[in-house]
């Protein structure tokens, strides 16, 4: 039987990630620096609240995640219908691409970035734009010269890998010009709770402007990767469009449950603050000291570091000592020079820093 594939799918490559899940040997007790996890871990509130309600996995979830979206409301100063939750924010993502791009739309994306822009994009055959930059404060006049018509751009603030932070100036200035140009603006903000100095979310912007649509995780701000759950803010017109088509039952029980809880302590997300500030400092200052490592400024709870050695041998020399980075080199935009850390506990840096300095 011959079975037909869509190009598109037949192309398809999935994206390698960080994380301890690839590893042969990932019951050991490795410390990983390779996933951009708030350095607090998931908050005693989310732990109770799931110890207490094991027994409700044996009935359906609430479909449209009610509960979730009535505390956002309150969270994001937005109306309960420019609100969506999905199991994570990827999967937002991936329907965000389904519903609105097809063949015809041009794409815009800055790389290097996270990949899965790209990946879920491609899947749609639209048209892809790269603009390359490591630093797109200084660049972005001309990446606003090309911005395409009718089409849909792609940012992430704080930008993964880089760490780098736009200013509400600066996403502004993009976001008008794309709204003459009738563009989407996708602004991946799920590293926008972990920034330390300041607050540059354009979150409130929404009511605004229709073309701007941001994205969000509770997976890095409050340590819920295994838990699966995002959300996502954008106009009435566009949310309704994702409610459409998303998949029945996405977001379990325990999810949503989680999510309420974690969404009310903001005393979580400072406490991660002040870790990051103080750690971010400490980790730029003695890793830059080393020979062959460079840290790029950072704002947020990771640094990309350019190196001389070969980032794949790299990490695996820094496994022996029980520690996992991320390997840059399939990045668009990046090669075997560059590896990226998550800000962790000061144990847990001052024993990435010794390793480094082993690293011959």
């Amino acid at each position: 039987m011959k079975i037909t594939v869509k190009s598109s799918i037949r192309q398809h490559a999935p994206v390698i990630h960080g994380g301890k899940f690839p590893l042969k040997n990932r019951d050991q007790d490795i410390i990983d620096f390779s996933s951009n996890i708030t350095p607090l871990g998931i908050p005693r509130s989310a732990k109770l609240i799931i110890k207490k309600n094991l027994d409700k996995v044996q009935f359906y979830p609430d479909p449209n995640s009610e509960t979730v979206i009535s505390s956002l409301e309150k969270y994001a100063h937005l109306s309960k219908s420019n609100i969506i939750v999905g199991n994570g924010a990827i999967e937002i993502l991936y329907n965000f691409c389904f519903a609105f791009l097809s063949k015809s739309t041009k794409v815009l994306i800055h790389v290097p970035t996270f990949q899965e822009y790209e990946t879920a994009v491609k899947l749609s055959n639209s048209k892809i734009s790269y603009f390359k930059s490591l630093n797109l404060s200084t660049d972005i006049d001309p990446f606003i010269s090309k911005i395409p018509k009718n089409g849909c751009i792609f940012l992430c603030n704080p930008n993964n890998p880089t760490g780098e932070l736009l200013s509400k100036k600066e996403l502004l200035s993009i976001i008008i010009a794309a709204k003459k140009l009738e563009t989407i603006v996708f602004i991946d903000e799920c590293f926008i709770e972990l920034v330390p100095k300041s607050n540059e979310s354009v979150m409130s912007y929404v009511k605004k402007y229709d073309n701007l649509f941001i994205l969000r995780s509770l997976t890095k701000s409050f340590g819920l990767p295994g838990l699966r759950i995002g959300y996502a803010c954008g106009s009435q017109q566009i949310i309704q469009i994702l409610q459409k088509i998303k998949i029945p039952w996405s977001v379990n029980s325990l999810a949503q449950d989680a999510a309420n809880a974690v969404i009310k302590n903001l005393k979580h997300l400072k406490k991660s603050n002040i870790i990051i500030k103080k750690e971010l400092k400490y980790l730029e200052n003695n890793i830059s000291n080393l020979d062959g490592f460079q840290c790029m400024p950072s704002s947020t709870n990771f640094i990309l570091i350019k190196t001389k050695h070969d980032s794949t041998k790299l990490q695996t020399k820094l496994l022996k000592y029980n520690i996992l980075i991320r390997d840059c080199k399939n990045f668009r935009g990046l090669d075997n020079s560059y590896i990226r850390i998550a800000v962790k506990s000061h144990k847990d840096n001052i024993k990435l820093v010794r390793a480094l300095e082993k690293i011959k």
